[in-house]
């Protein structure tokens, strides 16, 4: 008993009729019809009752008919799952992260991610969560991580709280020190900030905390990513709001100093289109993040 015969008897068995059946695996109709002899011969009975333009299984068939199909998906799963360990072997993974994440979060995450598959290549896309979205709903990404809430709504979207990060204020060393253990948002007021770019989650919840206070920020320097905002800090031009895990990973020559309750605080998603499964990879980097 071949598995082709059995794909050839369950095409006939659902269609009632040989050409049809024949249409639909893509062989032709003479072809079709010797195998299911053949498979007739093997098993020693008929599987179909050939009346003139009515094809209907025999008792035989009707036997044989629920154990081809659970024989054929079987087999579709098996090809799925080799597969789904081959994707594992190669292929790639195209996450997007805002700057900050890739500087605090995603290290340690993607290295234990490449140590596991070292044949996955890592494409990593920054940008700003807006920026993010559109390359995922366009299909350009597999994943991204967000700050939620989104700056526009997705019903396309899928999206998973990872985390909710605290907020510090980071200073140069040389800079006075503030005169208790925290400071509070009202305390930036006349502070010269040093403001991330437009379109950054940063800037635009740092704008508005101030805002929220009664004032307008000042800024010393803006338009940087986080790297150049990290390194004017530094150089005393002035202070900065950021990610704690971010001032953790690059502390060195940074004052960090944390924000009083209530604090400022961002929540990190990991989002990707609803209407398409990410590729196994991509899932398997999404499980290592939940469970990070």
């Amino acid at each position: 008993m071949q598995f082709q015969q059995l794909q050839y008897f369950v095409a006939v068995a659902e269609t009632h009729h040989f050409t049809r059946a024949a249409e639909l695996v893509h062989v032709a109709q003479p072809s079709l019809s010797q195998q299911i002899k053949a498979l007739e011969r093997e098993l020693g009975a008929d599987l179909f009752l050939r009346a003139r333009g009515n094809i209907t299984l025999t008792d035989a068939g009707e036997a044989l008919l629920p154990l081809a199909r659970r024989i054929l998906a079987d087999a579709e799963t098996a090809r799925h799952e080799v597969q789904e360990l081959v994707q594992l072997r190669s292929g790639r993974v195209r996450l997007g992260a805002t700057p900050s994440l890739c500087t605090g979060l995603l290290p340690d995450v993607l290295r234990a991610f490449h140590d596991r598959y070292p044949g996955i290549r890592l494409m990593i896309e920054e940008g700003g969560s807006h920026d993010l979205v559109r390359q995922l709903a366009r299909g350009a990404l597999d994943l991204a991580l967000v700050v939620l809430p989104l700056p526009t709504p997705s019903p396309a979207l899928t999206t998973v709280e990872l985390l909710r990060e605290d907020l510090v204020v980071v200073s140069s060393p040389d800079a006075p020190r503030p005169g208790r253990r925290t400071v509070r948002v009202a305390d930036l007021e006349g502070e010269r900030l040093v403001m991330f770019r437009h379109g950054y989650d940063l800037r635009e919840l740092t704008v508005a905390a101030c805002r929220a206070e009664g004032f307008e920020p000042e800024f010393a320097v803006e338009g940087g990513e986080m790297d150049a905002v990290l390194g004017f800090v530094r150089a005393g031009l002035g202070v900065a709001v950021v990610p704690r895990m971010v001032a953790a990973r690059s502390g060195h020559g940074l004052r960090v100093t944390p924000l009083a309750r209530p604090g400022l605080h961002r929540t990190i998603a990991l989002a990707h289109r609803s209407d398409v499964a990410p590729p196994r990879a991509a899932r398997e980097l999404q499980r290592m993040l939940l469970e990070r």
